[in-house]
């Protein structure tokens, strides 16, 4: 039989030959026909599921008496060239449920375009006005691709893509719809190539829910609210009234919309999806609140963008979402350019914030952020603003241009910077207010101080140049620890100005052109300086204050107008190896100063003085000079690690005394005491100039839980900082939760920060064999090894470290580097307790809390502790005081038994109240 061909069907009412309904040719057309209408207006709606194609001759209305005026549920049918109009604005006036059917140059008007199911339609210069709910609405798994479309005049949300659908949106415009632009969410995909999204009432951009999408050559703006927005799904299911509330919200912060935003599942994609939300060469401007908006768990990266003129921030990351940045440009905002805070992380590369009305960075709560050759500028406050538990890393980044702090550090933030500058800032170029901070090779000038520091932290400054015009170059407050390495400090009043209390260590480095004194130490601070220059002053190379103390080694005081060193009154400080020149006097001093050198080498000066002072006491061999051990047994300290000989024994008895009052622990002990003898010898082999033995001082405790290992730790930093081989011997704890990091990058800056806490004293990590996870090799725990293992070379002679866990475990974490393993080259084994060891615990316990032991509860107790099966949930001296604890509790249940009132047990005899007898030992399962 031949084949017959589609006939092609003309539709115009009235003429003769032709259909008088579109819907009469279709059912007449055979697959592959092409139908033409005559121009007029068309009163039906069109059911479709075959390949045809119809085309519009003149302009061709087809309006639907009700329902949708176009439905296609399979078949690849086209329509070129009509309006379809909908009598029912907010229900569908085109429904698309099948098939891949195409719509050229169509209008629909009064009703939205609505894709479900699998269909996958084209619409290409198409345009939908004039609907009181969403203008196109994408479901199911449907796959839509739009060209040119425009959407306007739109009471909801421009294009809505949810479920598991996929959109492909190039060269739209949406303008001025009265909720969000663009809505993707549940699971679905948006790519939007050149696409303008003007005027929304809401949000430009949501990406919500599981979703993801990816915006192209993109120009977001004049949205009342965000620009792009995120944000989370939890516990609420997509519907036409949640759609109406995504541009106003609840009450609060969160009512306000974002030009772009990110929902809190955006990061969590299927494998198809997994790049979460990218904008790529992106403008976003003319927004009423902020441009971009990541919260909750949400992920996006924003490549080449410009996010510039928004009402609130330009880029706000908040939650525990994540954002990326590169090549961005965040300017000419009304607020902050960059506002990180809750667990939020976000990267900057290569990017510009400028010109805002707050910050250029404000990150806050447990923040962490990280920018890399970015320009940070031109700001109404300061210019990176951490407070919180921020951690802010930046590296080659310019900073500056802001009539308050170039950066400031507050509350428990932490800021790590190299190859940075800090320029153009009319305060204090770096301020350093309870957090901690560490910067190498950076340029600091600031108009007040170049630096200011004041944190129970102690600040790292490496390899930098800090300029000031105004008060002091670095100026470390009260009570401050701060290291100072090879700083360059220019012009200032005071090059540096150490306020009461502190205590800072200097090495090398050099102050120049001071408009007063170089270095000034006011009372009761303790510096310890060593190769520092100082040069041109105009005043004092060296002003020790009143009462101002410290240690100056090695260090070239030249050129200075007044004396080179001034000492006031009750100053008691040691200069060993000075040279000074280039001034007529060397030193004066008030009568009442104590001033010692050794080995100082002066020129140019009349009379010089150094010479001829005596060296410090502890260098004269053997000589009493008894007004200034009164004076050093006042203080305790003479300088940085130079205490006075009997209140150093005095410490060491204290300690000796602590350490035999612990219970067991009798072979720890030996090794304690063995060790600090040897630090003795190390001690006394350096004050007489010769080279220390090769002894490493950090340790390895090897033992089962609650034998003592902390209280041990404790007491050796308390030993080391006694003979002085430690400024503070301080314990800080730490075990792999501190240490590691949760993405990668972090691991680092997070164990250098807990080192650097314990600089000073003791870093103590419990259970370290975690760090290297048996049959794990790429864990970040060996990352934090590598960190440690450098640190500890670095910094060998400011800190000891101990590790701590199980003895098979720690045996093989030493065996997994060979760097940790030269480090740790003494073990001390912490046997676990015997009984008997277990009842003095508990016996010390009741007599700190006033409890007696009738006698044969004594008895009772060994037994017990005898029979207590000792597996892993075995504390040992953790378990004893379990022990105790539940027997008062036993006790006190036993004695309200007794039915006394509360008269009468106010007036009980005395050995009710405090006696534990065996009854109040727990069984063995209670613990």
């Amino acid at each position: 039989m031949r084949e017959l061909k589609p006939v092609a069907q003309r539709v115009a009412p009235g003429s003769w030959g032709a259909h008088r309904s579109i819907g009469a040719a279709v059912r007449d057309a055979r697959p592959g026909g092409v139908i033409t209408v005559q121009a007029g207006t068309y009163t039906e709606g069109l059911v479709l599921d075959k390949d045809i194609v119809l085309v519009a001759k003149g302009t061709v209305r087809v309006v639907a008496p009700r329902g949708p005026a176009v439905t296609v549920h399979a078949g690849r049918a086209e329509l070129r060239g009509f309006t379809l109009v909908s009598p029912a604005p907010r229900e569908a006036a085109v429904l698309l449920r099948g098939g891949e059917p195409v719509l050229r140059d169509c209008e629909i008007t009064g009703g939205r375009v609505e894709v479900a199911a699998g269909a996958a339609p084209l619409l290409s210069g198409c345009s939908v006005r004039q609907t009181e709910d969403m203008a196109v609405r994408l479901t199911g798994t449907s796959r839509t691709t739009l060209e040119a479309l425009t959407v306007g005049g739109c009471a909801g949300d421009g294009v809505v893509v949810e479920d598991e659908a996929a959109l492909e949106l190039t060269d739209a415009l949406v303008d001025g719809v009265a909720g969000c632009g663009i809505v993707v969410t549940a699971g679905a995909h948006a790519a939007l190539t050149r696409c303008e999204i003007r005027g929304s009432g809401a949000t430009a951009v949501l990406v919500d829910g599981h979703a993801s999408a990816a915006l192209s050559e993109c120009r977001l703006y004049e949205a009342a609210g965000l620009g792009v927005w995120v944000r989370g799904t939890a516990g609420r299911t997509p519907g036409p009234q949640r759609r109406r509330r995504w541009g106003t919200g609840p009450t609060g912060e969160d009512q306000n919309p974002v030009a772009v935003s990110f929902s809190a599942d955006a990061a969590a994609r299927s494998a198809d999806r997994a790049q979460g939300v990218r904008l790529r060469d992106c403008e976003i401007f003319r927004t009423g609140r902020s441009g971009v908006l990541v919260e909750d768990q949400s992920s996006v990266v924003l490549d080449r963008c410009h996010v510039h003129r928004t009402t609130g921030a330009a880029v706000l990351v908040r939650g525990e979402a994540v954002a990326e940045l590169v090549s961005v440009r965040a300017v000419d905002c009304t607020d902050t350019a960059l506002v990180v805070s809750a667990t939020g992380n976000a990267t900057a590369r290569d990017s510009t914030f400028a010109r805002t009305g707050a910050n250029g960075l404000y990150a806050t709560g447990e923040a962490w952020v990280s920018l890399t050759g970015c320009t940070v500028r031109d700001t109404a406050y300061t210019v990176v603003h951490l407070g919180g538990s921020a951690r802010v890393e930046v590296q080659d980044c310019a900073i500056g241009g802001t009539p308050e702090y170039g950066a400031r550090v507050t509350e428990r933030a932490e800021l790590l910077a190299e190859r940075c500058e800090l320029t153009d800032i009319e305060l204090t170029g770096l301020c350093v207010e309870g957090g901690d901070a560490a910067l190498r090779d950076c340029r600091i000038e600031g108009d007040r101080d170049g630096v200011r520091l004041t944190t129970t932290h102690r600040p790292l400054l490496s390899h930098c140049a800090v300029t000031s015009v105004g008060e002091a170059g670095v100026r470390v407050g009260r009570g401050t620890g701060a290291l100072l390495e090879n700083v360059t400090i220019t012009g200032a009043t005071t090059g540096l100005l150490l306020e009461e209390d502190s205590t800072v260590r200097v090495e090398g480095g050099a102050v120049r052109e001071s408009r007063g004194s170089g270095v000034v130490v006011y009372a009761s601070a303790r510096p310890a300086v060593h190769g520092l220059t100082v040069e041109s002053a105009a005043k004092n190379a060296l002003y020790v204050g009143d009462g101002g103390e410290g240690r100056y080694d090695d260090c070239h005081f030249t050129g200075s107008r007044l004396p080179a060193v001034y000492a006031g009154a009750r100053s008691r400080f040691v200069l060993r190896r000075c040279v000074v020149d280039g001034t007529e006097t060397d030193l004066l001093r008030d009568e009442e100063a104590e001033v010692y050198a050794r080995d100082c080498h002066v020129e140019d000066a009349v009379d010089p003085v150094l010479p001829t002072l005596p060296p410090p006491p502890a260098e004269q061999g053997g000589t009493q000079v008894p007004d200034v051990r009164g004076a050093m047994a006042a203080s305790g300290i003479a300088g940085e690690g130079e205490q006075d000989p009997e209140a150093a024994a005095a410490k060491l008895e204290e300690l000796r005394a602590e350490l035999d009052r612990l219970v067991g622990l009798e072979g720890v002990k030996h090794d304690v005491v063995t060790l600090t003898r040897l630090m003795q010898m190390v001690k006394a082999r350096q004050d007489a100039g010769l080279a220390p033995p090769p002894l490493s001082r950090h340790l390895v405790f090897a033992g089962n839980p609650g034998t003592g290992k902390t209280t041990v730790a404790r007491l050796y930093g308390g030993f080391l900082a006694a003979l002085g081989l430690l400024s503070r011997g301080h314990l800080v704890e730490a075990d792999r939760g501190d240490l590691v990091g949760e993405y990668v990058g972090h691991t680092a800056p997070k164990t250098t920060a807990v080192f650097r806490r314990a600089l000073g004293g003791v870093l103590f990590i419990d259970e370290a064999y975690s760090l290297a996870p048996q049959g794990q090799f790429t864990d970040f725990g060996s990352e934090v090894i590598s960190t440690l293992v450098k640190l500890m070379e670095d910094h060998r002679d400011e800190v000891v470290v101990i590790v701590a866990g199980y003895p098979n475990e720690m045996k093989r974490l030493l065996e997994s580097n060979a760097g940790l393993a030269s480090r740790f080259t003494r073990t001390l084994h912490f046997d676990d307790y015997s009984s008997s060891d277990l009842v003095r615990i508990v016996e010390h316990q009741a007599d700190s809390h006033q409890y007696t032991f009738a006698p044969q509860t004594i008895a009772a107790l060994h037994d017990y502790f005898e029979t207590l099966p000792r597996g892993e949930q075995f504390g040992n001296g953790r378990s004893a005081r379990q022990v105790f604890q539940r027997m008062t509790e036993r006790h006190a249940q036993r004695v309200a038994e007794l039915g006394l009132g509360a008269v009468d047990l106010a007036s009980a005899d005395e050995e009710l109240l405090t006696t534990l007898l065996p009854v109040d030992l727990p069984p063995e399962e209670a613990l």
